[in-house]
């Protein structure tokens, strides 16, 4: 058996595996996404039961083996309860975790994304910035993360001067500042239909959680 593994990360996705285990995605800073089996992590009295599940970050340890890892014990530092607990904020986080676990791969760098998406769920237990701002900031950070954002797109002749800056700042900001402005309506909007043209010119993949995001955005609206 190898050397017990630890790393820091976040679970991105869990579902049944079994009749007690459960199966997690996890996106770690040393391994980039690996796919981690918790044994048991579904009895009432497991030390798995809440660390399996979405949002939780905090450091995991593992057993690495042929075809996936063995989750044997996790220390988790936020569970993001303030996300979970909030039903929009939560379709927020699942969408987002969905982005992270589409640019990911396993055995490499995943601390920028990992990043990216921590700060993101910090971001959505405040009130500001809005949540759909929110959601573009991200899609295109995680875009040029990826290196697949058209640089030349922030020089667009049809937009106005605000929203070619505020492109131009969410590429070149650091992640602690992304989430530290405002848009007015005019601009915003600008600034969303780049970001949904680019979507669908630049990811080949249809979001479940996408889907749902978009039919509660519309009845609110």
């Amino acid at each position: 058996m190898s050397e017990p593994l630890n790393v820091t990360g976040m679970v991105l996705s869990a579902a049944p595996s079994g009749e007690y285990d459960r199966r997690t995605v996890l996106l770690t800073r040393e391994r980039g996404k690996i796919t981690a089996f918790a044994r048991g992590a579904r009895r009432t009295n497991s030390p798995l039961l809440a660390a399996a599940n979405p949002f939780a970050f905090g450091t995991f340890t593992v057993y690495e083996g042929r075809n996936a890892y063995t989750l044997i014990r996790a220390d988790v530092s936020n569970y993001f309860t303030e996300v979970k607990e909030d039903f929009e904020a939560a379709c927020y986080g699942c969408y987002f975790m969905e982005v992270a676990e589409y640019y990911t791969r396993e055995n490499l760098d995943g601390s920028q994304v990992l990043n990216l998406l921590y700060v993101t769920l910090r971001a959505l237990t405040r009130k500001m910035p809005d949540h759909e701002l929110i959601r573009c900031i991200f899609e295109m950070k995680a875009m040029a993360l990826n290196g697949e954002y058209p640089y030349d797109m922030v020089q667009e002749p049809s937009l106005s001067e605000s929203a070619r800056y505020a492109l131009a700042f969410v590429l070149q900001a650091p992640l602690q500042k992304l989430y530290t402005f405002t848009l007015t309506p005019e601009v915003f909007s600008e600034f969303r239909r780049v970001q949904d043209r680019l979507n669908v010119l630049q990811i080949d993949r249809n979001f479940k959680s996408l889907k749902i995001l978009k039919a509660m955005v519309d009845g609110i609206a």
